[in-house]
């Protein structure tokens, strides 16, 4: 039988070839890892796109969209840029838009007696905003019933040529809204709405006050949450008519205090006395982005600025339901809008509106 010679490695050999063994090994543990590793980026790139698809829309079908308030306020910047159009209603169709009996409905104002009441709330989850618990007191005042209709919107642009709101198509009211309230409008258009009226936008101190009366209480109607007395948390998909939810009337008589559009005050957003609420969420901020590629991957910086925010109270029909608290405090800056962002006004006296 023959047998095959083997040559003897000597010692140094041996420790040459398990160094070289051992780096073959570090070489294609390494090779796998950066495999894997682009492999998961590219995943990651595929999901971010799909991700941004899902996020974005084209503009032409935005009325089939539910729009986050972001998307609304580059859309509104546009709106307010272009030409200036005025409704395209008359005197005589404006009234025909809603009955005699309708017409004075809306512009029903409820009376808000003199005296303290609790504001703010110290109950552990709520927002670190919404605190401290605190007494104010206050002169009688009045404030609308309702919310500000479409109806009423287009009074007040046909008497001042006022620009009108983005989800108007040629300067009319889409259809089955004239009793909804007016949204896509700014603080300084709702400003500009209650100073033509006679009246004024309320602070608030006087919407918390109207809408959860003196003993303290979470909602207008209590202090548990009843889906039956409030259009929130997309259970509508949408703004509802003006005093469609009655069962949800605070105790001086105004409806929709809680809930269908967040509601312009004309408070700045500051924290209250002896709050230990951080004060950067009470500076304003824009988003800034330095380089093209930033703008690529639509990431941004927050940058603070001089400018306060203005508060939005009620919560509306796309937040969750403790947001529509009578105590909570939302905000924005005053030349946002959004399509559930509206607004009724106040008075120090009974007036009559237009």
């Amino acid at each position: 039988m023959a047998y095959k010679n083997k040559k003897q490695l000597s010692p140094q050999e041996k420790i040459k070839r398990k160094r070289y063994l051992h780096a073959t090994l570090i070489t294609c543990v390494i090779a796998v890892m950066i495999g894997s590793t682009l492999h998961v980026i590219k995943l990651g790139s595929i999901r971010m796109d799909d991700m941004r698809n899902l996020a974005t829309y084209n503009l032409k079908e935005e009325q089939k969209r539910i729009r986050a308030a972001g998307e609304d306020i580059t859309i509104q910047e546009r709106h307010e840029h272009s030409s200036v159009s005025s409704t395209s209603y008359d005197a005589a169709a404006i009234e025909r838009l809603l009955s005699r009996e309708q017409w004075a409905d809306v512009e029903t104002m409820v009376k808000i007696p003199a005296g303290p009441f609790i504001m703010g709330t110290n109950l552990e989850r709520a927002d670190i905003q919404d605190k401290p618990q605190h007494t104010v007191t206050l002169p009688t005042y009045y404030l609308d019933k309702y919310l500000v209709t479409n109806a009423q919107y287009a009074k007040f642009i046909y008497n001042t040529h006022h620009r009108p709101p983005l989800s108007w198509k040629n300067g009319r009211i889409p259809n089955g809204e004239k009793m909804h309230p007016v949204t896509m409008v700014t603080w300084y258009d709702a400003k500009e709405y209650c100073k033509w009226d006679g009246k004024r936008l309320p602070s608030e101190a006087e919407f918390e006050k109207a809408s959860r009366g003196t003993d303290g209480r979470r909602w207008p109607w209590g202090n548990v949450m009843d889906p039956k007395n409030v259009n929130t948390y997309y259970d509508v998909g949408s703004a509802t008519d003006v005093g469609a939810f009655p069962t949800g009337v605070s105790p001086y008589g105004a409806m929709d205090m809680a809930g269908n559009v967040d509601e312009w005050v004309d408070s700045d957003f500051l924290p209250y006395q002896g709050s230990n609420a951080p004060s950067e969420i009470f500076k304003g901020k824009v988003a800034v982005q330095d380089n093209a590629q930033d703008q690529a991957l639509k990431i941004s910086d927050q940058v603070n600025v001089k400018t306060h925010y203005k508060v939005l109270r009620g919560g509306s029909w796309k937040g969750d339901p403790f947001s529509t608290s009578s105590f909570h405090r939302n905000f924005a800056f005053a030349n946002y809008a959004s399509d559930f962002y509206g607004f009724r006004c106040a008075s120090d006296s009974p007036a009559k509106g237009r």
